[in-house]
């Protein structure tokens, strides 16, 4: 009987003429992507329908998810291929990625902006603006970890403030990062594989401008809106400035610190020694270690250094990076299979969506790219998902600059801007939405925030078509 059972699901998982010894993408069925989808759902899910389940047991769940994947691959590809895979999305993705937003979300959590501030909608405004421009010099983590403290406490005396949330996760922890390689992973991955500093910003400064713009314009008149109607219903606090406090900024120190991050990335960038450690499954390259461990030397430093007073201030805790660390390593995981059936190309599954991308002479089609590239970055990690389709179009940075220019920007665009489709597109995304319900704002569950993003972004979305394709 178990053998039957075991050979059923293989049956289900596996095409018969697949016993690949490898990943291939060629031969994966898409059953394979059903932990990952449970995860997804999981996160949809719980907490609308068992928030206290998932607030105590999330962990737990991700990792069920995570063994209904591992314990049939190992059946099928073995154990030491189930351990190759593992080692794989830890070492070279989850581990790089984890310790960058340990090192941003340790560092920006010890300064403290502190002082009198009152949420109107033009201050609202300035504060969503400062942080849209921060983020492709800090990372979308870092601006987003800075200011979202101090515009929480501006607006706590406000009945309707989630939109001020949401629309902070669209600019500073999405839509800001995409001038530079520092601002979002799927840029930093660009990066390494050779697209130039020079060309992202050139490229990126309008489509990142107007959206900007307008997602900042649409910010103000709503926000006044909501202003408007909370003081005719007078549940609008008086503003009393008769004991305001200067604005102040507490934990400079840790500036040099960020300095240091965004010092250790570009040097992981431009220093290739061709040094490697070679581990089953994964290639660990000598200025990737090194960055990685200055980065945790980095936030250790800032703990070390900042005064705990700041960071009771700025109510600092780890909860909200523990739980995107939870969740984001049975994604790391379960999200292999779909990666490599996407990476198959037309000999995969998901052959469709290839030909979505191409026209009849398989010249690239830009308006796809943005939007496949946009749609899958809402739901799938957008680092990865822009790397399947830079190599889909080329692989060559060179030729991606040059001949195939107006398809690369397609593709940075999607998977920087339509990572804030949903709360998985981008990690900072869970990280806004954890500290603001911390902060007891009751921020909408996975779907509520896919009507304000479908809502908000999708009709921008069009108009960027229209404008740059």
């Amino acid at each position: 009987m178990k053998n039957k059972l075991i050979t059923l699901a293989g049956a289900i998982l596996l095409p018969a003429v697949a016993q690949a010894a490898d990943l291939d993408g060629a031969s994966l069925s898409l059953g394979w992507a059903v932990p990952f989808a449970g995860i997804l759902l999981s996160i949809a899910l719980f907490p609308m329908l068992a928030p206290g389940v998932w607030h105590h047991h999330f962990g737990k769940i991700t990792a069920g998810w995570t063994a209904l994947f591992l314990l049939p691959f190992a059946v099928m590809f073995g154990l030491g291929q189930t351990g190759e895979l593992v080692l794989h999305a830890l070492f070279t993705e989850y581990i790089p990625f984890i310790v960058l937003l340990f090192a941003l979300y340790t560092v920006s959590g010890g300064i403290l902006v502190w002082g009198s501030l009152h949420g109107s909608p033009k201050l609202n405004t300035a504060i969503l603006a400062i942080g849209t421009v921060l983020a492709s010099i800090m990372g979308t983590t870092g601006a987003a970890m800075l200011l979202i403290r101090p515009l929480l406490r501006a607006n706590e005396g406000r009945k309707r403030n989630v939109h001020v949330v949401v629309f902070f996760i669209f600019l500073v922890a999405n839509v800001g990062g995409g001038l530079t390689p520092l601002g979002d992973p799927p840029l930093f991955l660009g990066f390494l594989k050779g697209v130039t500093f020079g060309w992202t910003f050139l490229h990126m400064l309008a489509p990142v401008a107007l959206l900007s713009a307008l997602l900042l314009t649409i910010f103000y008149f709503l926000d006044r809106h909501m202003y408007a109607k909370e003081a005719a219903e007078g549940t609008l606090k008086p503003v009393d400035t008769s004991h305001d406090k200067p604005l102040k900024l507490y934990g400079k120190r840790n500036f040099w610190l960020l300095a240091g991050v965004v010092g250790a990335v570009l040097m992981s960038g431009l220093w290739k020694p061709g040094i490697t450690l070679h581990l089953p499954g994964a290639h660990l390259e000598l200025q990737n270690l090194l960055r990685d461990g200055i980065l945790v030397l980095l936030a250790f430093a800032s703990l070390w250094i900042t005064p705990k007073q700041v960071r009771a201030g700025n109510e600092f805790n780890w909860l909200p990076i523990l739980e995107v660390g939870k969740l984001f390593a049975g994604i790391f995981i379960t999200i292999a299979p779909v990666i490599a059936i996407l990476r198959a190309g037309e000999h995969g599954q998901l052959a469709s969506l290839v030909h979505a991308v191409s026209g009849p002479e398989s010249q690239p089609l830009e308006i796809m790219y943005f939007w496949m590239t946009g749609i899958l970055s809402s739901f799938l990690d957008n680092a990865p998902t822009y790397l399947v389709f830079f190599n889909l179009a080329s692989g060559d940075a060179a030729t991606m600059m040059g001949p195939l220019a107006d398809t690369l920007l397609a593709i940075s665009m999607g998977a920087v801007f339509m990572g804030a489709m949903t709360y998985i597109g981008n990690a900072p995304n869970f990280m806004v939405k954890a500290i603001a319900e911390h902060r007891h704002v009751k921020m909408p569950g996975f779907f509520g925030y896919m009507m304000w993003s479908g809502a908000v972004l999708l009709p921008c979305f069009v108009l960027l078509t229209v404008v740059f394709f």
